[in-house]
């Protein structure tokens, strides 16, 4: 437990460097110097479930399909500290049954049809000060599944 404690200590001495060294700088730099490397953390973390859900709001802006997709499962996450915290985050997404409105609309379900529906393994790049609120999509890929 104590060592835990210590590395809980660290990462918010980490965080809190990252903000009096420039946290305040909201582009991200391709010449990022890793300050922590990967490491896999929970997907029930509130800083995971928010760059899942601003990942999903992007995809689905750019999506063609008439539909929106929604994730179904997180298979893995992993984070690292450069500049910002940067999320690895690789999931299944599934189709709605909740058409593309002007507005949105984020309570829909997935098709639950006698056909399969399409389904699509992603993996999101996230880039995120959450303490500014800033989230960016820094890569997405995604194949059928």
């Amino acid at each position: 437990m104590t060592r835990l404690w210590g590395t809980y200590q660290l990462l918010l001495a980490l965080l809190v460097a990252l903000v009096a060294l420039g946290g305040s700088t909201l582009v991200y730099k391709d010449t990022n110097k890793v300050l922590r490397e990967l490491r896999n953390v929970s997907s029930s973390s509130s800083n995971v479930k928010q760059c899942l859900w601003f990942a999903m709001q992007e995809y689905n802006k750019d999506s063609k399909d008439k539909f929106l997709f929604q994730v179904v499962k997180v298979w893995q996450v992993q984070m690292q500290v450069t500049d910002c915290l940067e999320y690895f985050i690789d999931a299944e997404i599934a189709r709605t049954n909740c058409r593309k409105l002007p507005n949105g609309n984020e309570n829909c379900v997935v098709k639950n049809t006698s056909k399969p529906e399409k389904r699509q393994m992603c993996t999101f790049w996230v880039g995120t000060l959450p303490w500014h609120g800033y989230f960016t999509v820094m890569k997405k890929q995604c194949v059928d599944a």
